[in-house]
């Protein structure tokens, strides 16, 4: 723990050189642009991949980028940055070699996460024929991260907090990204939430195209 009050240590002073008034600017508030939905995996940075500074940026983390209409955490968050902080772009973000979507894909007990995995294995129901006509196993764990960051976009616009932003003036928008470790690279997958206008007479849901 002492490398991490060094290295904080360090990173005050720097930071006090370049500016100041630095940390009494960052003390004022925040007003973010974005709402960040992503993996918990350590290797992704979120700053520093996307570019953004402090403030900039607001951030929820979960195994394998899940939106879970029971996860109050998450739905607090989204609640918040959506209603009090009024983001403007809200991203979910996966990644290739995403541990949690290969451990959903496998058939090994793990403990308690099994529970949380069983929402992945949903994705992979739904999107079974897609993906056994897969023969790579590489290639198709990678369609499955990108199918499971595709629904979890659409749980996301499903969830009674974005439907309501949907009927006001200036309401989010959603995006599905993939970020590639091997190469360090962000992949819009131009996620279609308004394919779901299909079912509006079971979600009664609101898209950006769709009429209410």
């Amino acid at each position: 723990m002492e490398k991490i009050f060094e290295n904080n240590r360090k990173w005050v002073a720097d930071k006090l050189a370049e500016d100041s008034n630095y940390f009494k600017k960052l003390a004022m508030g925040q007003t973010p642009r974005y709402l960040y939905i992503g993996c918990s995996d350590s290797r992704i940075p979120v700053n520093e991949v996307t570019g953004t500074g402090p403030g900039e940026i607001f951030v929820h983390r979960n195994i394998a980028n899940m939106v879970v209409h029971t996860d109050m955490n998450l739905l607090s968050v989204l609640q918040y940055a959506v209603e009090v902080l009024k983001v403007k772009d809200i991203i979910v973000c996966g990644h290739y070699g995403c541990g949690g979507v290969a451990a959903a894909a496998g058939n090994n007990q793990y403990g308690l996460i099994d529970n949380w995995l069983r929402n992945i294995k949903d994705v992979i129901r739904l999107h079974d024929d897609e993906l056994g006509a897969i023969e790579d196993e590489e290639q198709r764990l990678r369609r499955l991260v990108e199918l499971n960051i595709i629904e979890q976009v659409r749980n996301l616009s499903k969830t009674s907090i974005i439907q309501n932003a949907m009927a006001s003036d200036n309401p989010p928008k959603l995006y599905g990204l993939v970020y590639d470790l091997s190469e360090g690279l962000l992949k819009d997958l131009q996620v279609d939430t308004k394919m779901l206008n299909r079912y509006e007479h079971i979600y009664s849901l609101r898209t950006e195209d769709a009429t209410v």
